[in-house]
């Protein structure tokens, strides 16, 4: 009678499944509506110039997640199956939900990504995979000097906005906050976990950080 009873349970959720929470679809137990706000982010613009300046934003931001998506898989290509694989994967995670905002926030704009995208898609695999088979300190190294660049350009667009109408740009300033702070998080992660140890590691950064300029440079404009 119980197994019967438990079948009938079973085919109820199958046909009506739980979804999960607004809390529980962001780590670290962040509601949605910190993590991955619902509204639009982009105000209306005044003219094309600022128009064109929240293009470029949107633009370079998305193309930044979308190579710090890619570095990540990289990694776990060579450390899937290392102890360190489920910090990695959780970072990952979080650029995932980067990632999806800034496409939705594309769609919803029309904002054109970068035509660079197949070479930051290839790039920034082998950049993740390159560093992962010095070992986890090396992903980690690389995981220092890509997060600092960004959360670096993100600390610059939010002195742009503040500087021109922090009323009118609040949940983008709210959003990009929220970016980097996990960026700054995936930072301090790497720190504490033997980044600096990796041989050659100033040099190692110095290397990543000045391709990371300059795809933040191109991006914005191609």
């Amino acid at each position: 009678m119980h197994r019967f009873v438990r079948l009938q349970l079973m085919l109820r959720d199958a046909k009506h499944p739980v979804l999960p929470t607004a809390g529980q679809l962001c780590l670290h137990h962040k509601p949605v509506a910190t993590c991955v706000r619902g509204y639009v982010v982009l105000p209306p613009t005044n003219d094309e110039e600022e128009k064109a300046m929240l293009h470029r934003m949107m633009r370079v931001d998305h193309a930044g997640e979308y190579g710090a998506n890619r570095i990540y898989a990289g990694q776990m290509a060579v450390l899937g199956r290392t102890q360190i694989s489920p910090l990695i994967q959780e970072m990952w995670d979080q650029e995932k939900q980067h990632l999806s905002k800034f496409n939705e926030i594309l769609a919803e704009n029309r904002v054109r990504p970068t035509l660079l995208l197949p070479l930051w898609n290839i790039v920034g695999f082998a950049l993740g995979a390159g560093s992962a088979l010095l070992g986890k300190e090396g992903a980690m190294a690389c995981t220092v000097a890509v997060e600092e660049s960004i959360s670096e350009h993100y600390n610059s667009q939010i002195r742009t906005l503040m500087e021109k109408d922090p009323d009118k740009y609040t949940e983008l300033l709210q959003l990009i906050k929220e970016f980097r702070d996990d960026e700054l998080e995936h930072h301090d992660t790497g720190l504490e976990h033997d980044a600096e140890s990796v041989p050659g590691y100033q040099l190692m950064k110095l290397i990543i950080q000045a391709g990371c300029k300059a795809a933040i440079y191109v991006s914005e404009r191609l």
